[in-house]
Formats: C-alpha cells, sequence, structure tokens
C-alpha cells in the first residue's frame, strides 16, 4: 500500500477577508474531493486572508496510480483562479 501526501503553500493575492478567501479555498478543496476522490483540508494559514496551506491524502495499491492522482491535483490547483502556488511539498510513506 501507498500512503502520499502533498500540501501547497498558497498566496490568495485578491482575497481581502477571511469570507473572499473562502470563496476561493472551499470550491477548490470540494473539487479536489470530487473528481479525484482523495481526502483534502486546509491544514495551515486558516487565520490570514491571502495566505493558505492545502493537504490532500492520496492512497493506493500502486505507485505509478498514485503519482498520477498527485499530478492531477497540482493541475488543478495550479490552474486555480486567483492561486498561487508558493512551494509545495510530497511525502510518500
Amino acid at each position: 500500500m501507498i500512503v502520499a501526501l502533498a500540501t501547497w503553500d498558497l498566496h490568495l493575492p485578491a482575497c481581502h477577508s477571511l469570507k473572499e478567501k473562502r470563496s476561493v479555498v472551499k470550491p477548490l478543496t470540494t473539487a479536489l474531493r470530487q473528481r479525484l476522490n482523495v481526502s483534502v483540508a486546509e491544514t495551515g494559514q486558516q487565520d490570514l486572508w491571502q495566505r493558505a496551506e492545502i493537504t490532500v491524502a492520496v492512497v493506493g495499491t500502486a505507485r505509478p496510480v498514485v503519482d498520477e492522482i498527485l499530478r492531477s491535483a497540482d493541475r488543478m490547483v495550479e490552474e486555480t483562479d486567483g492561486v498561487r502556488i508558493l512551494d509545495t511539498a510530497t511525502v510518500f510513506r
């Protein structure tokens, strides 16, 4: 069994309130969950308007399958309007 965690540190330059931040982060986490069938949560920076940390967890039986899901998740985050990736980290267990 392969378990992987991917974390993105995000900059949300257009957000000027927590409500605006939620309007960007919530659709992103929902889309990741629905389209890729992964576990996803905002794991840091909850109190900052223009920063967010999103973590995705993927479990699979084959490394290539898990890698492809993580690549798809990375593309989704990268293509989200109003989001700029500052840093990313991936851990396999």
